[in-house]
């Protein structure tokens, strides 16, 4: 992260039929899918709740980013609340179950696999419990009607146990800290805020906006705004602890106005060390245990023999830069105007006669676009725009519907 200016507006060197039909399938959830990706990439998150507006010595952004790298606290246990509004359209249930994946699926899985559970984060409101206690023991419970869903790190073993069906999994930690973060979307305001600051460049502003309560206690309020025309994205602001630099509350709103896209906070938190006990797991009595390299492994066969193995050997590995990940991969633009382009090899969404029910119904979702490049379908949330030409080229990323028509004309 590159240093930033002396006064508090800083720039920073940082922010056969039936396999074509699944096939295709596939194609028309990129849009939903893509959208768990981003939130996780970017950082999403509630407006901040001012509840008050602590008098607090007066600190630059360049401190407060380095009060955020400096933060050393390990030891925490608190409530989150997450909100996600990306307006999607209601599909009954049935973007939930396409951002799962296939983690849950075959005789091997399970639905308490933690690749599954967690994409639920993605929509509606949530109520988390978090512990941590260093780097080897953490606990995250999300809390249901009448349920609960936990996942418990406890040196090398990961445990997660979905109550409701009373199945356990059980994996090991990875050795690279970096592979476990990736596997798993951000759940707290310092995840979000980590992720966010990365993505700051010479293309973003950053200010100190004052200061509020959060959780009962004091913060600075950080203020991350894109320099650029263009962007989805109106603004972040990061709520600071004064005291430990710890982020407590994270909040994303759209360039569109309204109400934020996501808002995570701590609505709890003290910073004395959990009790041992909270990170202890024990299967309980006729739960259905299933074993990470067991799972899915049905599934997996089945993968084998598709079309899919082909695309997913290309697809880029967690954290590894679209550009490098993929045959065909591509990062337009740079900043918040960074636009990912890949190609899905076959048509897109279909019209017409050949569309059917099914066609005609993503055509509801979606608004028909042409340019030079042609036509096709571009499919919109609150954050995340995605264009899928005719000819199967795919342009996603959080900026406007006009920006993905411009990409697309500028590949022709």
């Amino acid at each position: 992260m590159a240093p930033y200016a002396s006064d508090d507006s800083t720039t920073g060197g940082e922010v056969d039929e039936q396999h074509s039909r699944r096939r295709k399938a596939a194609r028309y959830v990129v849009p939903v899918t893509v959208v768990g990706v981003a939130a996780a990439t970017i950082g999403l998150v509630p407006a901040l709740a001012d509840s008050g507006d602590p008098d607090l010595p007066k600190i630059t952004a360049q401190q407060l980013i380095q009060k955020i790298a400096e933060s050393d606290t390990e030891q925490l246990s608190g409530t989150v609340k997450i909100s996600t509004d990306l307006g999607l359209p209601d599909l009954g249930g049935l973007e939930s179950g396409l951002m799962s994946g296939a983690a849950g699926r075959g005789e091997g899985g399970s639905s308490a696999d933690p690749t599954a559970k967690l994409t639920e984060l993605a929509t509606g409101t949530h109520t988390l419990r978090v512990a941590a206690d260093g780097p080897d023991r953490q606990k995250l419970s999300l809390l249901e009607n009448a349920a609960e869903y936990s996942i418990v790190h406890n040196g090398k073993d990961v445990w997660a146990y979905d109550s409701k069906s009373n199945e356990v999994y059980h994996g090991t930690a990875s050795e690279s800290p970096e592979r476990d973060e990736d596997r798993q979307p951000p759940a707290t305001p310092k995840d979000f805020a980590a992720k966010a600051l990365k993505a700051v460049d010479d293309t973003t502003s950053v200010t100190v906006d004052g200061t509020a309560q959060v959780a009962g206690r004091d913060a600075y309020k950080l203020l991350v705004e894109p320099r650029q025309s263009g962007s989805t994205v109106g603004a972040i602001t990061v709520a600071v602890d004064a005291e430990t630099g710890t982020p407590l509350k994270f909040t994303l709103t759209p360039a569109s106005g309204g109400a934020a896209v996501v808002d995570v906070g701590f609505t709890q938190v003290s910073f004395a060390k959990p009790a041992a006990s909270t990170f202890d797991f024990t299967p309980p009595k006729g739960a259905k245990v299933t074993e990470e390299k067991d799972a899915g492994k049905d599934f997996g066969k089945e993968f084998e023999k598709g079309e899919a193995r082909g695309h997913a050997e290309k697809a880029p590995k967690p954290g590894e830069d679209l550009g490098k990940g993929s045959d065909g991969m591509q990062t337009i633009g740079e900043g918040w105007n960074a636009i990912a382009t890949f190609d899905t090899g076959g048509e897109g969404v279909p019209s017409g006669e050949a569309a059917g029910q099914f066609g005609g119904f993503l055509d509801s979702l979606g608004d028909k676009v042409t340019g030079k490049f042609g036509s096709g379908t571009v499919f919109s949330t609150r954050l995340i725009n995605a264009l899928i030409t005719d000819d199967g080229k795919v342009y996603v990323g959080a900026v406007t519907k006009d920006a993905l028509v411009k990409a697309a004309d500028a590949g022709k």
